[in-house]
Formats: C-alpha cells, sequence, structure tokens
C-alpha cells in the first residue's frame, strides 16, 4: 500500500484516493495548508516525502521467526 506521500498531488484522482485511505493525514495537511504560507507549506511537505523515503523498517532484517532474548 502507498504511504501518504506517495500519492501524485497533481492528479485529482489520486488526491482523493489519498483523502479516502488516509483521512486523518489529510485533514492534518488542509488545516497545516491554511495556517503556513504557501513556501513553508510546500518546504514541510518535501521535507516529509524525504523522510518517508530514507524509513528503514528495523524488523525486515530479523532472520528469525522469534524474538531475541537477553
Amino acid at each position: 500500500m502507498k504511504s501518504f506521500y506517495d500519492f501524485n498531488r497533481s492528479s485529482p484522482q489520486e488526491r482523493e484516493e489519498q483523502y479516502k485511505h488516509f483521512p486523518e493525514m489529510a485533514l492534518f495537511h488542509i488545516a497545516l495548508r491554511e495556517e503556513l504560507g504557501d513556501e513553508e507549506y510546500q518546504a514541510f511537505y518535501q521535507a516529509e516525502q524525504e523522510a518517508q523515503k530514507r524509513f528503514i523498517n528495523p524488523m525486515s532484517y530479523q532472520k528469525a521467526a522469534t524474538w531475541a532474548t537477553a
């Protein structure tokens, strides 16, 4: 499944799908866009998009099916 930041915001269909799958996040971004200037909001959105790309799930590197205990 796509993350909130993977959708193409230029496409009305994808933007609608984004809002359908992530309603709370969409409302947050609508409110944030109203509070910040356009330049500030774009910078924030780009930073969040980059941070989402760099996220690494540490659980995906575990080979064993059980938790290691100390």
